[in-house]
């Protein structure tokens, strides 16, 4: 058995997914957060929490396993709280579902029957329901094009030359050239009045039911669905037999100590944690993990200055950083639609809950997630009914 402990191969893998993982999807969280009504101090604060959350609890897990447990925050559920908006109560109600929605993902680790009830949600309705979700968000760039047409189609390129020559580095370059073009645009960005190491913001929550049922329970489903479920698939796909109780419960805790700060959940990754537990990252399976705890220790260093992000972001025109978060949803927007009308029985009950989530229309202050995912399971059931007569 070969010792353990890291080499170039193992650093060098959790660096690239550190990278990977945070330039490709910060502008979602960022665009999230304030669309819940986080101010530029509190969407700072959230980031660095998340960032710093899925950091430790990359490190505690894979050390404590001993196999390359990558941890994220939730994608999709940042864009779910995009296409959401604010909720009365401001961003303080959105903090107290974001307690709740961790309260819930710790409950589906320790609980069995919770946890299987989650898992039993029809996949065609989680995936339609997410679709519906990044509809909106994926149309940022045609916008960004109409609105600032030359830097939007200069973003759009180097992406496109990007995705086909070097995929992973697809929205990192996009990023990168955001950022040039926003240089060109505003000047020398001005770093004087940012804080070398980025400092929290502590909130104090609100508790409603209209925050618990427009974010509280669709964040939760989509980060089990899409982020929790599949990021064990992916371990288990590379000859890994992780326990996933243990697993969603830890990330749940995580959640819970970032949500007062702004976060809105970290969860088990998927894409990067493909990166962290393939041949590329140590010959030796057994230790890969040290990918993925050297990409928590990156994952902290992001945190800690996650106000010189914020302030790279607030010089850049705000279309231009939706458009970056629009085409980085592209492949998840794909997949998910994909997967929610693959099966013939429930692509009906799939275009129901895609198309009133997507509608945006709230009922009594309530998402269209929630409803979307209700009209199609109720679509479903009767579907059901029918053949079974």
């Amino acid at each position: 058995m070969s010792a353990s402990r890291p080499n170039f191969q193992s650093l060098s893998a959790g660096l690239l997914a550190a990278i990977v993982g945070f330039a490709s999807s910060f502008a979602i969280v960022i665009q999230g957060l304030s669309a819940s009504g986080a101010s530029v101090a509190e969407a700072t604060s959230g980031l660095m929490a998340l960032s710093i959350s899925m950091g430790l609890c990359s490190i505690v897990a894979s050390l404590k396993t001993k196999i390359p447990v990558s941890i994220a925050w939730s994608t999709p559920g940042a864009a779910l709280l995009a296409s959401a908006g604010p909720v009365d109560g401001g961003f303080a109600a959105a903090v107290g579902a974001f307690i709740v929605c961790a309260i819930l993902i710790v409950l589906a680790g320790l609980v069995r029957p919770f946890g299987r009830a989650v898992a039993a949600i029809p996949a065609p309705l989680a995936n339609a329901m997410l679709a519906g979700v990044l509809f909106g968000l994926c149309l940022a760039p045609v916008k960004a094009v109409a609105e600032l047409p030359l830097s939007a189609l200069a973003i759009i390129a180097v992406w496109a030359i990007a995705l086909r020559f070097l995929r992973l580095f697809a929205i990192p370059l996009a990023m990168a050239m955001t950022f040039v073009i926003a240089l060109y645009i505003s000047g020398p960005i001005d770093l004087s009045a940012t804080d070398l190491i980025t400092t929290p913001v502590l909130i104090s929550p609100v508790f409603s039911i209209e925050a618990l049922v427009s974010i509280a329970l669709p964040l939760f489903i989509v980060t089990m669905a899409s982020q929790n479920i599949p990021g064990v698939a992916v371990l288990k796909a590379y000859g890994y037999e992780p326990h996933s109780g243990p697993l969603f419960t830890l990330s749940g805790v995580f959640s819970l100590l970032s949500a007062p700060f702004g976060g809105h959940a970290v969860n088990l990754a998927a894409i990067t944690a493909a990166m962290c537990a393939s041949e590329d990252a140590h010959k030796d399976p057994g230790q890969r993990y040290w990918a993925a705890a050297t990409s928590g220790a990156v994952y902290i260093l992001f945190g800690l200055f996650a106000g010189f992000v914020m302030a790279f972001v607030a010089a850049t025109p705000s279309i231009l950083i939706e458009a970056v978060a629009g085409l980085a949803l592209l492949s998840a927007f794909a997949f998910s639609i994909g997967e929610a009308t693959k099966s013939p029985e429930t692509r009906d009950s799939a275009i129901i809950t895609f198309m009133v989530t997507a509608s945006g229309v709230s009922f009594f202050g309530v998402s269209g997630a929630f409803w979307g995912l209700l009209a199609g399971g109720a679509f479903m059931a009767l579907a059901r009914t029918r053949r079974a007569n």
